[in-house]
């Protein structure tokens, strides 16, 4: 991974956002300003509980029509769409699954090559992962070029943990704070745009410090042994946390994983997961499109 390239099927949910009201509707209702997205541009957003708890994380593109794509992590589109439907009233505005759609997610210095261009795409976004960068084509024809050194999900999962880049269902749930996920607010938060819903939880954790109960860490495991989400993380004897991401690295001898720990644990922290010794580090966080 860290002289070539790796790729693979990533699943993700997609939404077609429509009609004349469409930019003014999304305004009011996520975490990104809408109207700094240019077309044909891609953005990180979140959109909220009215309490500030996270519904889903999703990256939102504009098209040159006036018309968005919204996509999340597969099985949560129908999250996405009913959160948005739930204010929706007398505005133009519509909300269509886009059925089919995949997207090739590719990671590693030799992601921006050129002969992805032959891909068919309908979304290429640049996706700065700390540490992997690369680029996510999505569409409803969406196949890797002859050649391509597909992997399938375990090194980009493995990739994906230690980037610290964050999963609807695993380190993103609806008791997910936005700020216990490193980076998250900095990629899809606006403080300058206008009201939103959720938006008061967000604006007073920051103005504190963004200090909250159980940040999101980075965890490096070593020995052999099954390390599963909801594996408990303790340190000193004490449960301080549980997993909710792990996957082996395939540049290292190590189990990387993901899990929020009490925010009294300052890393480098020495802990144990499933039996076997682990250091709790700082996850580096999500990071904005490049």
């Amino acid at each position: 991974m860290t002289t070539g390239i790796v790729a693979g099927p990533v699943p993700r949910d997609a939404v077609l956002v429509t009609g004349a009201d469409a930019a003014a509707y999304l305004q009011g209702q996520i975490s990104q300003d809408v109207e700094a997205v240019a077309p044909g541009t891609s953005a990180w957003s979140l959109v909220l509980a009215p309490q500030g708890k996270v519904d889903a994380w999703f990256r939102l593109t504009r098209g040159g029509d006036g018309s968005f794509v919204l996509d999340v992590d597969a099985g949560f589109g129908d999250t996405l769409t009913a959160r948005l439907e739930r204010f929706r009233l007398r505005v133009d505005v519509s909300f269509e699954s886009l059925a089919g759609w995949r997207m090739l997610a590719v990671r590693g210095p030799r992601a921006a090559e050129a002969w992805l261009d032959t891909v068919e795409a309908e979304v290429r976004s640049s996706v700065d992962w700390p540490g992997f960068g690369g680029i996510d084509l999505l569409g409803p024809n969406t196949e890797p070029p002859p050649g391509l050194p597909v992997d399938g999900s375990g090194d980009l999962e493995a990739a994906r943990i230690r980037a610290g880049w964050p999963a609807m269902g695993r380190e993103l749930t609806e008791r997910t704070i936005p700020a216990e996920i490193a980076g998250l607010v900095e990629s899809s938060v606006s403080f300058t745009k206008g009201c939103y819903t959720g938006q008061e939880l967000v604006a007073r954790i920051d103005s504190r410090g963004g200090n909250v109960p159980r940040p999101v860490r980075l965890l490096e495991i070593r020995g052999d042994g099954e390390v599963s989400p909801g594996d408990e993380i303790t340190v000193d004897g004490k449960a301080v946390g549980a997993i909710t991401s792990a996957a082996a690295d395939p540049d290292s001898a190590v189990t990387v994983a993901l899990g929020p720990v009490h925010r009294r644990v300052e890393p480098p922290a020495a802990a144990t997961v499933a039996g076997l010794a682990a250091t709790v580090l700082a996850a580096p966080g999500a990071a904005a499109p490049a």
